[in-house]
């Protein structure tokens, strides 16, 4: 039942097609015998890139704000908590060299 098996390979079953090249195919098209005036293409008229409404500038400033308040936020609390990791070495400091100055005094 759990014998692996080596698959066999199945045999060809499709054929080959000969393509024949097809000659292209070039349209003639004839002038026409009336007199009409040729148009000129519509204008195409031109619109800004980007359209704001007073609601759409409101929501973009707000949101340049809230951008800047929580970059400016995360920047601060990395330099608090350098500021903390430097107090607490220098306050290691100070305690490692009192008890070096103890321990040569001999106390």
């Amino acid at each position: 039942m759990l014998r692996p098996q080596i698959p066999t390979m199945p045999t060809a079953t499709f054929t080959t097609q000969q393509h024949t090249a097809l000659a292209p195919v070039v349209a003639q098209h004839t002038a026409c015998a009336c007199q009409h005036p040729a148009t000129a293409p519509a204008p195409v008229p031109s619109r800004p890139a980007v359209r704001l409404t007073p609601t759409g500038l409101v929501a973009v400033v707000g949101g340049g704000v809230a951008a800047v308040l929580v970059v400016g936020a995360v920047l601060v609390s990395l330099l608090l908590a350098v500021a903390v990791t430097g107090a607490s070495i220098a306050v290691c400091a100070v305690v490692l060299r009192s008890l070096l100055a103890d321990q040569r005094k001999g106390r």
